[in-house]
């Protein structure tokens, strides 16, 4: 028995551990070793037809932080663990045609994992809607499983793309009308985490065609700058602008934003991303409601795998397997979703008195 074997979006995944977009799935080369290592899927670094140029400088940091000295830096001293990853990296910058033949040999060679594509147009015009259905076709033909659309990048410049579009709903709507006219694979939306109308986008998705979310993206965020040298710990000529934080410390921000998605869509399909270093954050996600788990910040620490966790997917898939056997359980559908309801409005958490109605005053 497979126990880690996972359904989801009616794609078969030998193990629900994927690695999400980002630079682990940047190359043809790096997704080839990831899926040599055991990941189950990987959805490939945001593929994008506009021209893109990275900054003059590092692109990613990552911060520790310690118990002596319980501060978070990048600066690298001794006794520290991992707080976070901090980038301002933008997607892809391999062209389309290079990235086609490259899917079809990922493909060819591993017939029974995983391809997702993400992508990525802009909006508000009808050129734009037909980028979408480009890229959406040239991926599905190349032999891509699944598209993932980019709608949560949190630092891109222009105004029409990335999580400057996910709060309009008639966007949304009409991206993946775009999309799901011109490919019959399942589509995957990955909404920016950094709205209070992240449900209410969901629902749009899921109902415009989408059969999964994606969440969550890194936090639009800033790196520290340092009380000492007046330097951001990462910068370019002295400036810097939002980037996006990932790694442990946005954990239990993603596990609500997927609880808010499940417990208001419990039929739908979550690929829950944001924290996974193990399988204890990666099980509070299954019991959250998500049926599908990308990685990243994890899989780029790993020292000497060339940042795709060669170690940490067989620690997952170890630990996971473990558990399910220890359980007696067959596989993740059975655990997914069981803390869906016991997260409750504030007020129905039990109280020392039981007079207490809520915080509002009685009438007279």
């Amino acid at each position: 028995m497979n126990r880690l074997a996972t359904r989801f979006t009616g794609l078969d995944f030998v193990n629900p551990f994927v690695l999400a977009s980002a630079p682990p799935t940047e190359s043809k080369r790096k997704i080839l070793r990831a899926f040599e290592a055991g990941w189950g899927g990987v959805v490939t670094k945001t593929i994008g037809l506009h021209p893109v140029e990275n900054v003059a400088g590092p692109k990613t940091i990552y911060q520790r932080t310690s118990e002596t000295k319980p501060y978070v830096s990048r600066m690298k001293r001794p006794d520290t663990v991992s707080h976070s990853s901090w980038n301002w990296e933008l997607i892809s910058d391999q062209p389309l045609e290079q990235w086609l033949p490259d899917l079809e040999e990922i493909k060819t060679t591993y017939p029974d994992r995983m391809l997702i594509a993400s992508i990525m147009a802009g909006a508000g015009s009808e050129e734009e809607m037909n980028n979408w259905a480009k890229l959406a076709k040239a991926c599905v033909n190349a032999g891509c499983d699944a598209l993932e659309l980019n709608m949560s990048c949190p630092h891109m410049d222009r105004k029409d793309m990335g999580a400057n579009i996910a709060n309009d709903e008639e966007i949304i709507r009409s991206i993946l009308k775009a999309v799901t006219a011109a490919v019959s694979v399942p589509i995957w939306v990955k909404l920016t985490p950094s709205t209070s109308s992240l449900v209410e986008a969901a629902g749009v998705a899921y109902a415009a065609g989408a059969s999964s979310i994606s969440l969550c993206n890194t936090f639009p965020s800033l790196p520290l700058l340092d009380p000492e040298t007046l330097k951001f710990e990462v910068e370019v000529d002295g400036l810097v602008t939002s980037g996006g934080l990932g790694g442990l410390a946005i954990l239990h921000q993603a596990l609500q934003r997927v609880s808010d998605v499940s417990r208001a869509y419990p039929d739908k399909s979550i690929s829950g991303i944001g924290g996974i270093r193990g399988f204890r954050e990666a099980f509070n996600f299954i019991a959250h409601g998500a049926g599908n788990l990308q990685v990243c910040t994890a899989a780029m620490e790993e020292k000497g795998s060339g940042g795709i966790g060669v170690n940490l997917i067989q620690e997952l898939t170890g630990d996971l397997n473990d558990y399910l056997e220890r359980k007696g359980l067959s596989s993740i559908e059975e655990i997914r979703g069981i803390a869906r309801d016991r997260i409750v409005e504030h007020a129905q958490v039990r109280r020392k008195s039981e007079a207490y109605n809520g915080g509002y005053a009685q009438s007279a």
